[in-house]
Formats: C-alpha cells, structure tokens, sequence
C-alpha cells in the first residue's frame, strides 16, 4: 500500500510539471475558441447534424466560418462577456465577502471561532461545510475555498490543501446534501418529462434522491478529509510561503465588541428573512407556501450578499475601519480589484462556450456519444457503471450540469425504463457522475477563481498545481458514489421514500 502510494506521488508530480508548461489558461481558451471555429467549418462540410432527444428537432452542425457565423461572433461577444452567469455570481459574492473580509472581521472570526474547534476535526469540517453549502447554490464554490485556506494558514497547516478540501466539499461534492435542494427540484422535473416519454403517469419527486443524498454528505466528508490528511498535505509538505494574511484586527479594544455586534446584526437579518418566509402569501414562497423552488431559492446570492454587507460594515464601523460611506465603497472595489485576472480570463472563456453552444457541436457530441453507449448492449448494473463513466468524461465538455441532464435524460431515462429500472435511479446514476469531475474540467467556470486565490499562497501556481492537487479527490468521490450505488442496489436500500433501483 505504501508503494503505491509513492507510485501515486509520482502520478500526482507528473501531472503537476505537464500541466504548469501548458499556456497561460487564457491563451488556452482562445485557442479552444479558434479551435471551435475551425472544427465547426470540417463538420458543416459534411452536412453534420443532430435530432435533438427532447424536442425531435434536427440541428444542423453551423459553421463559425460563414456569414452567420461571422455575425455571430461580432454581434455575441459582448452579451457572451456580460451574461456569463459565473461572472455576476463571482464579482457579487466577493462585494460582501469581500468587504467583511478586508475589514478584517472574516479574520477575526476565524480566530476566535474555527480556530478553537479541536484540530482533529477541522479537515472533516471544512469537507462537510463545502457540501453541504450547495444549499446556497453556487455561491459555496466560492465562499468555502478561500476560507477553509485562511483556517488552515492560520493553525499552522499549508493553507492550498485547506483550499482543495473545501473546493472538492463544494464541488465535487455538489449534489448531496442533508436537505433537499432546489437542485432535486430542478433535475427531477426534467426526468419527469423524460419519463414521461415511456409512462405518462410517472412522476419523479425532488426526495427520491434524497436518502442517497443524505448517505453520501457522511461518506464523501470520511473520504475527502482522508484524502487530504493522507494524500494532499504530505505532497505539499510545510508551507514555506510568506505571510499573505494581515493581522490587522488583534491589538485594537474594540475588536471583541465590533464582532459581537456584527454577530447581533447578522442575527436580526437572518430572522427577519426567516419571519419573511413564514408569514402568509410570503413574497419568498412559491403559490404553495413551499421553498423548493421559490424566489428564496431563486434569489439566495443577494441574500447572501446583504448578509456579508451587513456584518461587515457592522464590524468596520465599531472597530474603526469605516468611518463614512467613501470606506464601504474603496473596500469593495479592493475586494473587486483582487479579481481583475478572474475578469480578464472570463472573456476567452465566455466567447468559447457560446461558440461551442452556437454550432450546436455540444449536443452532437452528447448525443452521438449516448447512442454509442447503448449500442455496447451492456445490461444489469455495468450499464450503470458504463453510464457513470460515459457522463462523467462528458463533463469534460459540457459542465452545465441541469442542460446537460436535459440532453441526457430523454435518452437515458427512458432506455434504461426499459430495462426496469426507476428514472431515480437514472438520475442518482447520472449526479454523482457530473458532480464527482466538476473539480477537474478545465470548462468549470470556478476553476479560475479558485486558481487565483491559489495564487495567493503560492504565485507559481498554475492549472498543472490545481488539477494535481483537486484529481485525487476526483477519483476518491467517484469510486465512492459508485460503491455506494453498488451497495444500495444490491442491498435493496430506499434512493428515497419507496424508491428502489428497479420498479
């Protein structure tokens, strides 16, 4: 075992040099970009198209490199930019974290709350924190990562395998929870309509995952935190760095007081939003007083935002650190001014995915790929396996993990309804797959974010640092759902209330 290890080492090494001699991520997106724009030509020359799985819609393979292409790219690029959903989401989150950050209560609480929890539970608790924050949507992906660094810097520990554990918790671990979510909301409705396609009477739940997904929150938290005592923190050795984290807040007498009352204060918010959500006809529910889905759910990054707002301009005030409205402002542009290589590398992203989502070269693949898988003629739990592993490189290519699944299901779902097995346990099969490779595609728009504040702590940091660091995570959580999948399937245990693998 342990010379296995060291050969694994010695995997995780190489990755690492081939990955850092790649471009610069930039200079690989707009290679993508033009690469898509040539590819998207040789397919049109052959009269290259799909039948869309959902609608029955044919979609023929179009050209970058022809008049409406040209037009396309002229006319896009800008809304391509600016309606990049990870962008708004990104720069949002980081006015309020932001701000209570350099104000330095973030840093503050750290000290005086994390810091204290016993050391040997702190990885664990950084994993569990990081999965079950996909409550909050997307907005974990960005808030846990550099916190848990900051925990781990600040006892001592090397703070990019405090990152990766929180990163790998609220990525790759994005689609179990203790709750449900209003990702169960959101994939079981298209199953439903997937179903449908083979028994109009068949409806898919947003808990028919849910025992599964409780499940899988204790599982992936055990393994996530061996991983990264185990693997992750003797590869990275001590941290030699230098110190990037200010004290600033330690010394000053009202320090105690400022996070006390920006603790009250964030408390009064909190239950303002809670006594919002349950008085009559709340503006927060859905028609049926329900939260999944709801304008709740639907609005939780300014929730957030207001929330981080609130106790950080709470603090800075009564510590001294804001003494008028120009302070709130120079504070938040700092916070934004951290993220100007984050801005600049979302423009070569963007321009890619629309012209990959443009020549329809996306569900070609999708599709075609589908259809390969079935044609191997595997049945029985194989095919479950072979379907994990077939979405799962998909990801690869397409990271939307709802239009993906849209894609997927009207063929999956139905086929393997065929076979005798629920559309659940489709949709189980189909989550831990596209959920396990976030972390490790170069298309995962929080790779770059989180590249960059890897860079905080170690300027040489490049992609081949963050993929060697994040696939042993990759591959634990795989291998893991896919044990648990094996498990519950030949065990007869409930994916949900009254459902199991087959009707």
């Amino acid at each position: 075992m342990k010379e296995k290890r060291k050969l694994f080492q010695r995997f995780l090494d190489l990755v690492e040099r081939v990955g850092n001699k790649l471009p610069d991520p930039f200079a690989i997106f707009i290679g993508l970009a033009v690469f898509m724009i040539i590819i998207s030509w040789c397919f049109s020359l052959f009269n290259a198209s799909v039948v869309h799985p959902g609608n029955g819609e044919t979609l023929p393979i179009k050209s970058l490199i022809s008049a409406e292409g040209l037009q396309f790219i002229l006319t896009s690029m800008l809304d391509n930019f600016t309606g990049f959903a990870p962008l708004g989401l990104v720069l949002v989150m980081m006015l309020g974290v932001g701000l209570a950050e350099k104000v330095g209560m973030l840093d503050y609480a750290v000290r005086k709350t994390i810091l204290k929890s016993p050391p040997y539970l702190l990885t664990y608790t950084v994993v569990f924190v990081g999965i079950m924050g996909n409550l909050a949507s997307d907005a974990a992906i960005v808030l846990v990562p550099p916190l848990a660094a900051l925990v781990f810097y600040k006892v001592g520990r090397h703070p990019l395998a405090g990152l990766a554990a929180g990163f790998a918790g609220a990525g790759a671990g994005f689609t179990a929870n203790l709750f449900v979510a209003g990702t169960d909301a959101l994939l079981a409705g298209i199953s439903t309509e997937a179903a449908r396609f083979v028994d109009e009477t068949m409806t898919v739940t947003p808990v028919d995952n849910w025992f599964f997904n409780i499940v899988s929150v204790f599982a992936l938290t055990f393994v996530g935190g061996l991983v990264t005592t185990r693997l992750i923190e003797p590869r990275l050795g001590k941290y030699t760095g230098d110190a990037i984290e200010e004290d600033t807040t330690e010394d000053l007498p009202q320090t105690k007081k400022a996070f006390i009352y920006s603790l009250i204060a964030g408390l009064i918010y909190v239950l303002i939003i809670v006594g919002t959500i349950f008085i009559p006809n709340s503006p927060l529910t859905n028609e049926e007083g329900g939260l999944i889905p709801s304008p709740f759910l639907d609005g939780i990054i300014p929730i957030i935002l207001f929330f981080f707002l609130i106790i950080g301009i709470t603090f800075g005030i009564v510590v001294g650190t804001i003494k008028s409205s120009k302070d709130v402002s120079h504070y938040m542009a700092e916070s934004i001014k951290d993220m100007s290589g984050y801005i600049v590398l979302v423009f070569a992203i963007a321009q890619f995915t629309a012209y990959f989502n443009w020549s329809n070269l996306g569900t070609w693949l999708a599709v075609n790929g589908a259809e390969l898988l079935e044609s191997i003629n595997f049945t029985g739990l194989p095919l479950i396996i072979g379907y994990i592993i077939f979405t799962s490189m998909l990801n690869f290519l397409l990271t939307s993990g709802s239009a993906k699944w849209a894609i997927e299901a009207p063929i999956f779902v139905p086929m393997f309804m065929q076979l005798g097995y629920h559309p659940a346990f489709t949709q189980v099969a189909y989550r831990v797959a596209d959920s396990s490779t976030n972390i490790i595609t170069p298309l995962f728009p929080y790779m770059v974010i989180v590249l960059a504040f890897m860079q905080r702590y170690d300027k040489k940091a490049s992609i081949g640092t963050y993929i060697s660091l994040m696939l042993p995570y990759s591959i634990a959580f795989l291998i893991t759902w896919i044990i648990l999948i094996i498990a519950f399937f030949y065990l007869g245990i409930p994916f949900g209330p009254g459902i199991h693998a087959r009707f």
